[in-house]
């Protein structure tokens, strides 16, 4: 709606060349040319080649022939030629542009200008193609042909396929809990180098499990063209844990599995879900149905969502998402949610998702701001307390979400609707959005998502872009998969969430005796008639008597288990390690985290460089880095350099060294200078704060070889004699993956 719609047919037309499939990330050439209309294009006109907003196409630079990106444009009639390439130069969802302006002189009809993106003249690779894969990636031809800076999309621009690389990484995912004698699946698919499920294997492959289970076939075939396998209605008759591993044609293993969990009668089972992001017909990639379709057989999810920008749905794309999670909501197998993200500005409240139990249900928009129908303007929610009004008869969960804009949850916050606050997304982490809660009194759960953009959701690889975090999980607890039982997961808090590991996780709390668990909330629903509850799980409310409880914390990683960190609130309580004091070797470990604040720009850049003194360093490794444009650049006996970003989130660089007792260590960042001897070092973090939102830089020792994916703790921990005890634990994984239980809301 926001570009002129006059006259398309006299602006002109264009072509591109080579129009085959290309790999996802490879080194190309393309030439685009341009051939002027009825109107030319007047002398201070302008042409846009717009891509979406998510790609991570280029970047493109005019300037150094020899180097990635150089493009070079040219007007057959010699009209001088302005360029710039430009993140928001255009209207979104066609954020990314390269701008032509004609400088001097004009075009006339049949006049052309050609674009060659990665023009190979002076030696240059190219330029790099959009990492993730597209059925139909466009470049979009915007015209000013009178120069009024009033744009005309082309009625027809030139488009090609993206397509999946080799494979270069296996996964393989188990369910982490079920029902002894109960069916279950293990799937199965390999990533090119971007993480894109590759289709480029043929071969036969071996799943070895670690215990008996029944209709496993010793030899399966992973035909070529395909992009997952998935094995069926396997069986385990006992109970206790087991994982398999995935063996290629040469005997290595390729990959395990994460635990899978096997109870005798579970009361809750364990549902995977990612239920926040977007496809094209908003701000995303590829179309809805793909979205969806990803999520399920290629990201092996359990529950879905689609959550486009409000602003943006048009009335018959609502209607289009309700029927396609009508048509896809299959109980037992795959729980599809109808819903969308209300997108105002933070001053009035900013993001929060929107899911709706069922179909048909109104959308309250924050705006009509991209939307050309009106017709239901009056439905508008133009703030966050607005907006739970609107929602307050309706059978629907809201989430608060920080994305491009944050929720503030201190401006507007109703309890009944607004359960869980997210805490991990591909934009990053943001436990700060739940610190806000607690320092409100608020009793919400925690869960994370991807929040993609690439057409990825459920395994929302942050490619080559500004995202600086692969996308997160929730684990659900219900007794079936069904969208009711989700539903009231979701309403008890029972979830917990991860930065995409498939993590098994049980915190329970213990009081001495039976306490009065409340299934709703009793501040928000008035008299509410407690049960009596042995224990209490992640998400419960309960009262109970007793000066301190006991909180069981049980995890099985999907790799080792780093720390447990356990909260009451916004206190630190403790930190349970699966290793000693006595254990710990010549592993130093570098962690950069934080954000440069909670807006848009929250990007903070961690390049850096580390230098050794009176020691001799063996081998460095990169963990917690998604961009294969980052990562250590030099490594030396004796130094290290990298470049890295975190948005909240934390990475790190692990070095292994001949020796940790003597020499020191020197690290300088744009941040952070400091220097340390290795002999202070220690399990405990040394800190040295950076300014920012939780900006700081750390380092300790660590054990040579990490190894327990299952441990677990048992902690006394007080119990609060006025306001809330919000007990609950993070977890840390030696990869750099984290979870984060819903806290159990105890008071007197």
């Amino acid at each position: 709606m926001p570009n002129s719609e006059y006259r398309p047919d006299l602006m002109g037309s264009a072509t591109l060349k080579p129009c085959d499939p290309v790999e996802a990330g490879s080194w190309q050439s393309l030439e685009l040319v341009y051939t002027a209309g009825r109107f030319g294009i007047d002398d201070t006109g302008s042409l846009k080649i717009a891509m979406r907003f998510a790609t991570d196409f280029g970047p493109i630079q005019f300037d150094d022939p020899a180097a990635p990106g150089y493009t070079t444009v040219v007007a057959s009639n010699g009209a001088e030629l302005e360029c710039r390439w430009e993140f928001k130069r255009n209207i979104r969802p066609w954020s990314r542009a390269l701008y032509i302006g004609v400088k001097q002189h004009f075009l006339a009809e049949g006049d052309t200008i050609t674009v060659r993106f990665g023009d190979l003249v002076g030696g240059s690779l190219g330029v790099r193609m959009q990492t993730y894969c597209e059925s139909r990636f466009e470049f979009r031809v915007f015209v000013d042909a009178i120069a009024t800076y009033d744009y005309v999309a082309l009625p027809v621009s030139p488009q090609l396929k993206i397509v999946p690389g080799p494979p270069v990484t296996w996964r393989a995912i188990l369910p982490t809990l079920k029902k002894a004698g109960s069916p279950f699946r293990l799937s199965i698919k390999a990533e090119d180098a971007w993480g894109n499920p590759s289709d480029q294997i043929d071969c036969q492959l071996q799943v070895k499990s670690s215990r008996p289970v029944r209709n496993l076939p010793d030899a399966v075939c992973f035909e070529k063209g395909a992009f997952a396998l998935v094995l069926e209605d396997l069986i385990v008759e006992d109970t206790g844990d087991l994982t398999m591993d995935i063996i290629g044609t040469d005997g290595n293993v390729l990959c395990q599995t994460n635990t899978l969990r096997v109870e005798a009668d579970p009361d809750l089972l364990h549902f995977w879900g990612d239920l926040h992001g977007q496809s094209n017909e908003t701000l995303g990639t590829n179309t809805a149905a793909e979205y969806f379709r990803f999520g399920r057989d290629r990201s092996f999810l359990d529950v879905c969502s689609h959550q486009g920008n409000d602003f943006q749905i048009a009335g018959s794309f609502w209607k289009e998402l309700n029927d396609l999670t009508s048509r896809l909501d299959e109980p037992g197998r795959f729980v599809a949610i109808p819903g969308y993200e209300w997108s105002a500005n933070t001053a009035i409240g900013g993001d929060r998702n929107v899911f709706f139990r069922h179909e048909g249900r109104p959308i309250f928009r924050s705006s009509h701001a991209q939307v050309e129908d009106f017709c239901d303007e009056a439905n508008d929610a133009h703030t966050a307390h607005e907006l739970f009004e609107r929602l307050k008869d309706e059978d629907c969960v809201c989430w608060a979400h920080c994305g491009g804009r944050y929720a503030d949850i201190i401006y507007a916050h109703d309890t009944r609707l607004e359960t869980s606050v997210e805490v991990h997304s591909a934009w990053g982490t943001f436990e700060w959005l739940l610190h806000d809660a607690f320092q409100k009194g608020y009793r919400v759960g925690i869960v994370c998502n991807s929040d993609g953009h690439k057409g990825r959701v459920g395994a929302s690889y942050p490619g080559a872009s500004f995202f600086g975090a692969y996308g997160g999980l929730t684990c659900y607890l219900a007794p079936e998969l069904t969208r009711d039982a989700i539903f009231e997961a979701m309403r008890r808090r029972h979830h917990y969430g991860t930065t995409g590991a498939r993590m098994y996780l049980d915190v329970k709390a213990i009081p001495s005796g039976p306490a009065e668990l409340f299934v709703r909330d009793p501040r928000a629903y008035g008299e509410v008639q407690p049960e009596m509850a042995r224990y209490l799980r992640m998400g419960d409310i309960a009262r109970l008597d007793d000066d301190e409880i006991e909180l069981a914390v049980e995890v099985m990683g999907s790799s080792a288990i780093e720390r447990i960190d356990i909260f009451d609130g916004l206190d630190h309580v403790d930190t349970f390690r699966p290793y000693e004091a006595a254990d710990l070797g010549a592993r130093i470990r570098l962690t950069y985290s934080g954000a440069e604040y909670r807006g848009r720009s929250r990007t903070t850049t961690w390049d850096g460089s580390l230098r050794l003194e009176g020691g001799v360093l063996r081998r460095a490794e990169m963990f917690n880095n998604w961009n294969l444009d980052r990562g250590v650049t030099n490594s030396t006996a004796h130094a290290i350099e990298w470049k890295a970003v975190t948005s909240g989130n934390y990475g790190g660089i692990d070095m292994w060294l001949e020796s940790a007792n003597n020499g020191r260590i020197s690290v300088s960042t744009k941040h952070v200078t400091a220097e340390v001897e290795l002999s202070t070092l220690g399990a405990e973090e040394t800190i040295f704060e950076a300014g920012g939102l939780d900006r700081r830089l750390a380092l300790q020792r660590l054990p040579e070889v990490l190894d327990v994916r299952r441990t677990g703790c048992q902690v006394k921990c007080p119990v609060r004699k006025n306001g809330d005890t919000c007990l609950y634990v993070r977890v840390q994984q030696i990869d750099g993956h984290r979870a984060w239980s819903s806290p159990i809301y105890l008071f007197r």
